[in-house]
């Protein structure tokens, strides 16, 4: 495991989700407390409606919280405008999905791109970034592709390069192998072992048992409440 600085990247302090449902009061998440640092590899594990995805969803600030703090490169985060998060969450978190989420009718290039045009990045140094994180993953000759011109495996290389577009500090991946075969899927764990280790937060949400050996720390989830950490 790589050395790990004294302030966590992400600290959650009581964090906690619920909704309303009629009368009833429905708790995703119990109040919990978590801390993931620099240059640490960690999977979130646990059974379909266990709270998993209501996690990462607070984690990359697509979901706001009933209760707690979000510390995020020692900011509090939880009660920030919709426009200071979204500025937030697209340069300091970079999110990989099981399905790719690439659009269809732009290229691998234009996909890539798009993280850097909400950040309002010049068009000259959002190709040659592009171009960069591309060429680092083996993608240089399929710019001009398509996504459905591509593998399974390439397109999910492609979805990585474009959450690192902006080089954000945290790294969110919904099962990312999900879609994948086996060898496939230890490509994609190798390219996550390798950005861990330049110092990034790779959080990943995953249900194959395989991988908890292949991470620095696993965080077991079961009807909202932290089993295991």
């Amino acid at each position: 495991m790589t050395e790990q600085s004294q302030q966590p990247m992400v600290d959650l302090r009581s964090i906690a989700k619920r909704y309303q449902m009629g009368e009833h009061t429905v708790h995703a998440l119990h109040p919990l407390n978590l801390q993931f640092h620099s240059g640490q590899f960690v999977a979130i594990v646990g059974p379909s409606g266990s709270g998993k995805s209501t996690l990462l969803n607070l984690l990359g600030l697509l979901d706001q919280a009933s209760a707690g703090e979000y510390w995020l490169d020692g900011q509090n985060v939880a009660n920030l405008p919709d426009r200071e998060i979204s500025a937030i969450r697209c340069l300091k978190i970079g999110f990989i999905f099981q399905s790719f989420n690439l659009f269809p009718s732009m290229s691998v290039l234009e996909n890539v791109c798009v993280p850097m045009h909400y950040a309002e990045k010049p068009k000259d140094l959002m190709r040659e970034r592009a171009m960069e994180v591309l060429d680092r993953l083996g993608l240089k000759d399929r710019i001009d592709h398509k996504p459905t011109e591509l593998s399974g495996g390439q397109r999910q290389r492609v979805a990585i390069a474009r959450a690192l577009a902006n080089d954000p500090p945290v790294l969110l991946a919904d099962e990312p192998t999900g879609n994948l075969d086996e060898n496939t899927g230890e490509e994609v764990m190798e390219i996550f072992r390798e950005l861990r280790s330049e110092g990034r937060s790779v959080i990943m949400v995953t249900h194959n048992p395989e991988y908890e050996d292949q991470v620095d720390r696993v965080i077991s989830i079961h009807d909202g409440n932290i089993i295991r950490s």
